[in-house]
């Protein structure tokens, strides 16, 4: 495994590439965010942005979402996949929050993965990014990077965020997963990574032998 100060050398390179690196989740609030991340799962960002439009523009914010009706909030977000589930997961997320946290999302890990459909990725992208508390992401692109820098050797991601955050420090976590999303989509991509263009080849110490992660 290597150091801390090998894997904050590479992740500086990386944030010179990438210094717009940022959530492309588009949200307003910690709502909008929340929504937009539990939607995210097996989507693209770029889909889930357009369903929000609409979505927000129809159900505004937890009450409206608690209120409102499984087959139409089904049709709002059926092109985002896993529809069903997601649906039931957004009504129940907004009834939990009006009932237990007077409709305001939450700042705390332990509350927010009580909610439904909120796991500790969802939890992290809205604490780092909305309440500026340091979450360790760990999405597909940061869990196939991690392993190809030899960061990890784990496969399920909690024990993947365990060990990032002890690798990194807090201050390095939400922009971290920014960082290696922006560069697993431009270069480290699934399953076969662009080595050929990469800006930080020299620093990856396992070319030759990366697995499909």
């Amino acid at each position: 495994m290597p150091s801390t100060n090998e894997a904050e050398g590479l992740l500086d390179r990386l944030e010179q590439i990438y210094p717009d690196a940022h959530c492309a989740l588009v949200h307003d609030s910690a709502w909008q965010l929340l929504v937009a991340t539990i939607l995210s799962a097996q989507c693209t960002d770029k889909r889930v942005n357009l369903v929000c439009e609409t979505l927000f523009q129809r159900l505004s914010g937890p009450q409206a979402m608690a209120a409102a009706d499984l087959g139409e909030v089904e049709g709002l977000v059926r092109s985002t996949g896993f529809y069903r589930n997601k649906a039931r997961h957004l009504i129940g997320c907004a009834q939990q929050l009006l009932a237990m946290h007077g409709g305001q999302v939450p700042d705390r890990l332990e509350e927010l993965v009580q909610l439904p459909g909120v796991g500790r990725k969802t939890a992290n992208v809205v604490l780092g990014n909305i309440f500026d508390i340091p979450g360790m992401v760990v999405d597909t692109h940061v869990k196939r990077l991690s392993y190809r820098f030899g960061w990890t050797d784990q496969s399920d991601p909690q024990r993947i965020e365990k060990e990032l955050s002890l690798l990194l420090p807090p201050t390095r976590w939400t922009q971290c997963a920014h960082t290696l999303i922006a560069h697993g989509r431009s270069c480290c991509k699934a399953p076969v990574p662009y080595c050929s263009n990469c800006p930080v080849i020299e620093l990856c110490p396992r070319i030759g032998v990366h697995k499909s992660r």
